[in-house]
C-alpha cells in the first residue's frame, strides 16, 4: 500500500490559470522574477516507497514510449519484464512523453490502455509507475493524465507534475515538471497547441517548482538524491542541452549534492559526466521510436556512454552503493556504471 502525503514547506495557495493564457518569458526575465518575487506558498506531494527486506531498492527507467506498441515499444516492454523479474524491482520510473503524438484527448482516450495497460503486461511490471509529463503530453488534455480516474483504471499509474518518492532514507527521487521551463513552447510552438492549465501564470509556477525543489533537497536525509525530469540538462542528441534548465535548475541540484539527473526527451540512452559538475547526467528515452542518427558532443572525455537506439535502464541502490545498467531492445547489456560512498556510521575511531 502506498502512502501519499503533503510535504509542506509553506502553506498551499491555490493556483489558477487558463488554458492558453501564458506569455513567453526569457531566461533572464524568469531569473529576475525569481530574485524579486515574494516567496510563494506551496507544497509537494510525497509518496512513501518501502525498500526491500535487505534495505535496497531497484527500479527501471523508461522514457518516450507511448506508441500503441509500435516502433519496438512492445519488444522493449518484454525485456523490461524479464529484467524486472530478475531484479525484483520495486517500481518503474517514466521520464515522460507517455502518449504520442499529442497526449490524451480525454480521460476516456483508448490510447491509455493501448499504449500502457496492454503493453506492460509482465508480472514484474505490475508495480507502481512514477510518471512525469513530457512536451508531447502537454499537447493533449494534460489534466487527463493527471486525473485519479486513470489510477482507478490501472492502479500502477502515478502521474503528477512535480513530486517526491521517498524510499525510507535510502534514496529520494524528486520529479520535476520541466516542459513549462522551455521558452520555445511559448515563443515558437511551431503550430502545436499546448494545454497550459494549471501552469499559468508561468513565472509563479516556475518559482514554486524551484522553491519547493530547493527546500525539499535541503531537508532530505536520503543517502542518495535523484532528480527526474523530461528534458535533458546535458545531451549529445538532437535536442541538445536545455539552456533554461542549465540556468535555473542545475545550480539548485549542484548546491544540494544531487547524484543523478535522469531525463528522456532525446530518444537515446546516454551518460554524461563533466569535470564542471559532480552530477551524472543520464538519458533514458529509448522506449519506442529512436535511431535519429544525430550526435554532437565536443568533449569526448565527458561522454561515458551513448547509444542512439531503443532500450531502457535499471538502477539498484543500497545505503552505500548505487549501480545503473543500460539495456538494448533485446535485453543485452550495453553499459554499466556504479559508485559507492562511505557512511559516517561505518567509520571506526580509536578511543
Amino acid at each position: 500500500m502506498l502512502l501519499f502525503y503533503q510535504k509542506s514547506f509553506f502553506k498551499q495557495k491555490k493556483r489558477m490559470g487558463s488554458k492558453f493564457g501564458i506569455g513567453s518569458l526569457s531566461i533572464v526575465m524568469i531569473s529576475l522574477l525569481l530574485s524579486l518575487a515574494p516567496k510563494l506558498e506551496a507544497e509537494l506531494t510525497t509518496v512513501e516507497q518501502a525498500p526491500k527486506s535487505d534495505g535496497s531498492i531497484s527500479f527501471l527507467v523508461i522514457g518516450d514510449w507511448g506508441r500503441r506498441g509500435f516502433y519496438n515499444q512492445s519488444q522493449v516492454a518484454l525485456q523490461m519484464g524479464r529484467i524486472g523479474e530478475k531484479m525484483d524491482i520495486n517500481f518503474v520510473v517514466s521520464t515522460g512523453d507517455n502518449i504520442y503524438d499529442n497526449g490524451m484527448k480525454s480521460i476516456d482516450d483508448p490510447a491509455f490502455q493501448l499504449s500502457f495497460t496492454n503493453i506492460y503486461t509482465s508480472p514484474s511490471l505490475q508495480k507502481p509507475w512514477y510518471i512525469v509529463l513530457g512536451n508531447h503530453d502537454y499537447r493533449g488534455d494534460v489534466e487527463a493524465q493527471l486525473s485519479p480516474f486513470l489510477r482507478s483504471m490501472d492502479s500502477r499509474w502515478i502521474c503528477m507534475r512535480s513530486f517526491i518518492v521517498d524510499a525510507a532514507e535510502i534514496a529520494e527521487l524528486f520529479f520535476v515538471d520541466t516542459t513549462p521551463f522551455v521558452d520555445a513552447y511559448f515563443l515558437n510552438p511551431q503550430g502545436q497547441t499546448y494545454d497550459w492549465r494549471g501552469v499559468s501564470p508561468r513565472e509563479s509556477y516556475l518559482q514554486t517548482i524551484l522553491t519547493d525543489l530547493d527546500m525539499g533537497l535541503r531537508e532530505s536525509r536520503a543517502k542518495w538524491k535523484i532528480v527526474v525530469g523530461h528534458h535533458a540538462i546535458k545531451s549529445a542528441s538532437i535536442h541538445g542541452n536545455t539552456k533554461e534548465l542549465e540556468s535555473l535548475l542545475l545550480p539548485i541540484l549542484e548546491a544540494n549534492n544531487v547524484h543523478l539527473y535522469v531525463n528522456g526527451h532525446d530518444h537515446c540512452l546516454q551518460q554524461i559526466s563533466t569535470s564542471q559538475s559532480p552530477i551524472q547526467f543520464i538519458t533514458s528515452g529509448g522506449g519506442s521510436k529512436a535511431w535519429r542518427g544525430y550526435y554532437n558532443w565536443k568533449t569526448p572525455e565527458d561522454m561515458k556512454f551513448f547509444y542512439d537506439g531503443q532500450g531502457f535502464m535499471s538502477v539498484k541502490i543500497t545505503r552505500t552503493e548505487m549501480g545503473i545498467v543500460f539495456y538494448d531492445v533485446s535485453g543485452n547489456i550495453l553499459h554499466k556504471w556504479d559508485t559507492s560512498k562511505m557512511l559516517y556510521t561505518d567509520l571506526e575511531f580509536p578511543l
